[in-house]
């Protein structure tokens, strides 16, 4: 009903805007004596009557024509607009907005058509690119960056980690350069958490600004892995060079001596071929490790893809490892669960770090004592799903001060007795890289005259 009373309301005024003037003409003649009242009257109420059907069919046809333009505005589609021919004026306005209105949907299309391209294209570049409004606020990324910096699932979220980028003392500087100047600045970023990376940052100021009021670009180029091959070239020359020297001199001075002093001693050349042959195996160790610990530098940075089932991979490498325990007379004891799935996970290198605890307890473990592996389900210290590896030694333990360096590359706490046992001092120096890698953690509890535990947490399902 309120709906019918301003139309109605609308036709009276407007019936009486199109009588008024005839109307009042022959009200005049009437009055005037020049027209007779009862023609005069039946002429008057013709008028009305007439004025009346104009501003229906008039009101009417306004009113689909104000109901099409409503549909256009709104994006609906806007089909001809039939108008009586008593109102070719309205009918003239009726196909101009007809045209217009398809031809503003047309533009539309083409428009989202350019925007769905354009954000298809951002998608799919290989390098991280966020999209930042005036106030620096992240308003999009594209898949590369929230796989790089840890975003939550749903296209289009912005990274966690953005927030910790954004606030890089040298991102803000470029940033602010960018603004100032309105040209493109770059800056090249160190970030410790969660992985240790840099990247190479370039900042584009736009003008005009995006539809979404994108007003920055921040393109993110990854060149951790190019400076981690940098730097495992020169530290492989140092650590290779320094490392080997002693094997090598050991080696040069025994082949001088069988071919001098022992060449006519059957007894000592057998003694000193045993001797390098130990030397040669170690030099071996030591170049498959270095060169082991080197690849996983170079993609630690990268998350691993796949899943691995840690107590499967613990009871393998617990039986190859057989030889070994039963040359130091040492017990294995196993507490494995039937399955622990690690996601992300590479099960080969699980595996490495199954076998270097395992033979880093055997080796340095009490003769005949025994070792411990188990692997349970754990959270971890964030309260994430998980999976804890444990290796344990009844061996004479590690004193405090040693146990943060234990992780270092050739970092021995008896040096003497680490080469005696065959060690390289890379084993724990390769179990942290791929932890690290794994986005896991490492602890070490040691007690001198007590024994030692490595526990490993991985992320689980």
């Amino acid at each position: 009903m309120t709906g019918e009373r301003p139309r109605g309301r609308a036709w009276l005024r407007a019936t009486a805007v199109i009588a008024l003037v005839p109307g009042a003409a022959l009200l005049l003649l009437m009055v005037a004596g020049a027209l007779a009242p009862w023609p005069g009257g039946a002429a008057l109420v013709a008028t009305i009557g007439s004025a009346a059907m104009v501003a229906r069919v008039w009101l009417g046809s306004l009113a689909r024509l104000a109901a099409r333009i409503r549909a256009a505005a709104a994006g609906g589609d806007v089909p001809d607009l039939p108008v009586t021919a008593l109102l070719p004026s309205v009918q003239d306005v009726a196909d101009g907005v007809t045209r217009l209105a398809r031809s503003l949907a047309e533009r539309g299309a083409l428009v989202e058509r350019l925007r769905r391209a354009d954000a298809a294209i951002i998608e799919a570049l290989p390098d991280p690119l966020l999209v930042l409004s005036a106030e620096r606020l992240p308003l999009r990324a594209n898949r590369a960056a929230r796989d790089a910096l840890g975003a939550p699932p749903g296209a289009g979220a912005a990274p966690a980690d953005v927030a910790v980028l954004l606030r890089h003392p040298a991102l803000a500087e470029a940033l602010d350069r960018a603004l100032a100047a309105g040209s493109p600045a770059v800056a090249d970023l160190a970030l410790p958490v969660p992985m240790p990376r840099e990247l190479m940052a370039q900042v584009i100021p736009l003008d005009p600004p995006l539809a979404d009021g994108g007003r920055i670009l921040v393109l993110l180029s990854d060149r951790t892995r190019e400076r981690a091959v940098e730097r495992t070239r020169a530290d492989f020359v140092a650590n290779a060079s320094h490392e080997l020297r002693t094997p090598l001199a050991s080696l040069i001075g025994f082949i001088e001596t069988l071919r001098g002093p022992a060449a006519d001693d059957p007894a000592a050349q057998q003694r000193f071929l045993e001797i390098m042959a130990e030397q040669s195996d170690r030099m071996r160790r030591l170049i498959d490790d270095l060169l082991g610990l080197s690849r996983i530098e170079v993609s630690e940075h990268q998350a691993p893809a796949g899943r691995a089932d840690v107590a499967a991979v613990a009871r393998s490498e617990a039986e190859a490892l057989a030889p070994i325990l039963s040359a130091r007379k040492a017990h294995l004891a196993l507490d494995l669960p039937a399955q622990a799935i690690a996601e992300p996970a590479d099960a080969d290198q699980i595996g490495q770090v199954v076998r270097n605890l395992l033979d880093n307890a055997i080796r340095y473990g009490r003769q005949g004592g025994e070792v411990r592996l188990a692997v349970s389900q754990a959270p971890g210290r964030d309260g994430r799903h998980g999976v804890l590896l444990a290796v344990t030694d009844d061996g004479p333990g590690i004193a405090r001060e040693h146990i943060p360096r234990l992780t270092e590359r050739f970092y021995r706490v008896d040096k003497a007795r680490s080469r005696g046992a065959g060690g390289t001092g890379l084993g724990l120096a390769i179990v942290k890289h791929i932890v690290n890698r794994h986005r896991g953690t490492l602890a070490i509890d040691s007690e001198e005259g007590s024994g030692t535990t490595f526990r490993v947490w991985l992320p689980g399902e």
